[in-house]
């Protein structure tokens, strides 16, 4: 069931993994508006069979980037569903315009905007997505106290058509943190992808003092929601300050400099970091707050 017309990845990416915008005709099924595992129990029998299918899903993947935060924004969809209903984790306000382009081009139907966490270092653009494009939800956890559509926490699951997104909370660097986990099974892509924001950043993680971190949360959070995942599992940060673009739970276990020592290690390196007041702190954390609600009747 290979789509008309694709571009392969190097091999650092499952076959699974197709960067394309063309798939074959699948049997129609009802797009969900409601995603977390709670809700989704909630909801008629013939729900709870909405992710099963003969056809193996395809992910389209696309990893976008807005280079005055170093910022991250993660474009996801299942190209195989009808509907090709995507997804974007930690959009940024400044490059709205050409994520929805990106979205437009391909042929994708927008359903949500997610966030791993409040951001202290640019406003997101979830609000301003909200306002181009009706019909999108917000996403964010329960724990950052902010406003959004849906919340989440761990062991809710997020889906856009046959494939899903597992929640895992990791505080520390802020206390309403969470990372996005491609879904475990024979139709998802494979290896696992692990959306971790700050929590996890390549050869390094997040700052813990301000918002609420803590760095034994932070230590403790991602030994047990990430580093307990598959080895080859692909570590997607929401920044990347030194040009890497993607690391693996693996690697993160071995080389990152901060999380390999112990937790009283840890601690004392987070404690000890003398890093600057985050110049964007008191505009982007009161915008961010409420960013996800923002009003919808200014389609534009």
């Amino acid at each position: 069931m290979l789509p008309l017309r694709f571009v392969k990845t190097s091999s650092l990416f499952s076959p699974n993994i197709l960067f394309s915008n063309f798939s074959p005709k699948q049997p129609r099924t009802t797009l969900l508006s409601l995603i977390t595992t709670k809700q989704l129990r909630s909801q008629s029998p013939m729900a709870s069979s909405y992710t099963t299918s003969s056809h193996a899903s395809k992910l389209l993947f696309r990893q976008l980037f807005e280079k005055e935060s170093s910022t991250y924004t993660y474009l996801l969809a299942d190209i195989s569903h009808p509907d090709k209903p995507a997804l974007l984790i930690d959009p940024v306000d400044k490059t709205v315009d050409r994520d929805l382009c990106v979205i437009k081009e391909l042929g994708l139907k927008l359903v949500y905007a997610l966030n791993t966490h409040v951001h202290a270092d640019h406003v997101t653009g979830t609000g301003l997505i909200k306002s181009k494009v009706l019909g999108v939800k917000s996403i964010i956890s329960k724990a950052s106290g902010s406003k959004a559509d849906i919340f989440v926490g761990t062991g809710d699951t997020v889906y856009f058509g046959n494939l899903f997104l597992e929640v895992r909370a990791t505080p520390g660097h802020t206390l309403g943190c969470v990372t996005y986990v491609t879904g475990d099974g024979p139709d998802q892509p494979n290896p696992r992808m692990a959306f971790t924001g700050d929590a996890i950043l390549i050869r390094g993680c997040g700052r813990t003092d301000f918002q609420g971190g803590n760095s034994t949360q932070l230590y403790n959070s991602v030994h047990s929601q990430i580093f307990t995942l598959p080895k080859d599992t692909l570590i997607y940060p929401a920044h990347d300050y030194k040009g890497f673009t993607v690391s693996t739970v693996g690697e993160e276990m071995q080389h990152n400099p901060r999380l390999t020592k112990d937790e009283e290690a840890f601690k004392n390196i987070m404690e000890n970091l003398n890093l600057s007041y985050p110049k964007m702190m008191d505009i982007a954390v009161p915008a961010n707050l409420v960013c996800g609600m923002q009003d919808l009747t200014s389609k534009s």
